[in-house]
């Protein structure tokens, strides 16, 4: 690992709610997390929930395509602890429900620089971080070609062939790239596509979570 045996660090982007919140919440006893998000709110909810539960975070209230912001925040964690353990990219834009050929054209370009071009700047900034026996998590969706999801069928598809491809590049030296396809859970993104589902049989997140990690040991 690149940090001390004291600090283990993780980096949580989209880590406000849903499942960024809950591996969060799952990783704080064993690491200092990380968490990074537009909602302030939210963050500070999640903190709260963390220092509860006896353990530590830092709050990173920002915008992931602002590339300066990022860059930033990716030196200050190299300062302050020399890398991280584990980064967790559960980020992404879910534009609304629409046929492609009335896609409002503000939805794509969203859609576009949160699923697609952030990732292409998230990976140089935080590859060195990680080192080589770091681990990174993608959460696979795979809707492309479904009907109404076009631009976020289209756009997380091109965010995971872009992780498949870092982790090809690093199978035999590191850092360890993994990509998991999450049980369905009650989260926001969930209710956009499906509204009105009855939501009592979905997978909590917190359950998952722990899931999703124990796959990487």
């Amino acid at each position: 690992m690149n940090t001390d045996a004291q600090t283990q660090v993780a980096l949580i982007t989209g880590a406000s709610r849903g499942l960024g919140a809950a591996l969060a919440e799952e990783l704080a006893a064993s690491h200092h997390i990380v968490a990074v998000a537009r909602t302030t709110g939210a963050l500070e909810e999640l903190d709260d929930r963390i220092q509860a539960a006896g353990h530590s975070a830092t709050l990173a209230p920002m915008d992931i395509t602002n590339r300066d912001a990022m860059a930033q925040l990716c030196r200050s964690i190299h300062d302050r602890w020399g890398g991280i353990s584990l980064w967790a990219h559960t980020a992404v834009h879910a534009a609304p429900l629409t046929p492609a050929s009335h896609m409002d054209l503000k939805d794509w370009d969203k859609s576009v620089a949160v699923n697609v071009t952030t990732m292409g700047c998230l990976i140089p900034f935080i590859a060195p971080l990680l080192g080589t026996s770091g681990h990174a998590m993608f959460f696979q969706d795979d809707r492309a070609g479904e009907k109404f999801l076009g631009a976020y069928g289209a756009t997380k598809a091109a965010q995971i062939a872009l992780a498949r491809s870092w982790q090809a590049e690093t199978a035999r030296h590191g850092p360890h790239v993994h990509i998991h396809t999450p049980a369905p859970m009650p989260t926001a993104t969930r209710a956009r596509f499906y509204p009105g589902e009855d939501r009592s049989d979905l997978t909590d997140t917190r359950s998952e979570a722990r899931r999703l990690l124990g796959l990487i040991g």
